[in-house]
């Protein structure tokens, strides 16, 4: 039985992954701090702060596996400073509470083209995100690198409404995926057994469900 920390359930691949982290057997108790409250579920203890940081220096009790969704947009978050606290500190201190607590398998959610290299400033901070976690010395580590993500969301992206129709005809990596696929592929890697530290999966190597 495994006591997991999932970060950003609140949003699109987070609230599926929640779901399918709860109806598996092999989960005993998830961690899963937000800033705005989930509703009642069994197994999920849901500390409610406005900075993540502050619910996860407390944190005390083991952990065995960590998950982390979290991610936002350069226009949602207001500024690069503000995109980055989401996009890097937030996910590193996630990470960083997980090694503390002995977990030993990190699971994230990056992005198609993450490289520190980059010119371009999304994929650039995803790509130095990724960089972090390899530093840290996991047991195991799963980036997840999809495209566009496709979902229903609490907000309205019109950039991301725009493209989807054109992201879903593309070939390879570049193709949009549904979230909930997204979500199942971090599933299936929590449990499926690896022969390296570090596992990437790229988008076109993410499960499509073709019962939608």
């Amino acid at each position: 039985m495994s006591r997991v920390l999932l970060t950003g359930a609140t949003g699109l691949v987070g609230g599926e992954l929640l779901r399918l982290l709860i109806d598996d057997p092999r989960i005993s108790e998830i961690i899963a701090p937000t800033r705005r409250p989930l509703p009642a579920m069994r197994k999920v203890i849901n500390p409610v702060e406005e900075d993540l940081t502050d619910v996860l220096r407390p944190l005390d009790q083991p952990l065995d596996q960590v998950f982390c969704c979290l991610g936002t947009t350069l226009k949602r978050a207001g500024s690069k400073p503000a995109f980055v606290h989401v996009d890097y500190t937030l996910v590193v201190d996630t990470a960083l509470t997980g090694r503390r607590l002995g977990a030993t398998h990190m699971l994230v959610v990056s992005a198609h083209l993450a490289n520190s290299r980059s010119p371009f400033f999304y994929n650039r901070v995803k790509g130095e995100m990724e960089n972090s976690l390899r530093q840290q010395g996991w047991p195991r580590l799963t980036l997840i690198r999809p495209s566009l993500l496709l979902g229903e969301r609490d907000e309205q992206r019109r950039g991301e409404s725009l493209m989807a129709p054109l992201f879903s005809l593309l070939p390879g990596n570049w193709r949009a995926v549904a979230a909930r696929d997204v979500a199942r592929a971090m599933w299936q890697q929590a449990f499926t057994p690896a022969t390296e530290p570090v596992t990437v999966v790229e988008s076109a190597q993410i499960p499509r469900d073709q019962r939608r």
